[in-house]
């Protein structure tokens, strides 16, 4: 196992990464979104700027590890 297979499609179109392939890729994008989510309903109660700050925060790592494991990387697809 070297750490680089892949967890995501390339889109069909576009840039970027498409569904997950992989069980590690599911793992990654539904702790991704359930993070998010529960974050933005603790908005009020943490303040707009923490909880923008926070899903910053989550997303930076989560398109760095979805482009790391995309196969065939990112690149424009037409």
């Amino acid at each position: 196992m070297t750490g680089t297979e892949p967890w995501f499609e390339p889109k069909a179109f576009g840039y970027g990464a498409g569904l997950p392939c992989a069980w590690q890729g599911w793992v990654l994008l539904v702790a991704y979104l359930a993070s998010v989510i529960f974050i933005a309903m603790s908005a009020q109660r943490i303040g707009l700027v923490v909880s923008m700050a926070a899903i910053l925060a989550l997303t930076i790592p989560f398109l760095w590890l979805a482009k790391r494991h995309t196969r065939g990387g990112w690149r424009w697809r037409g």
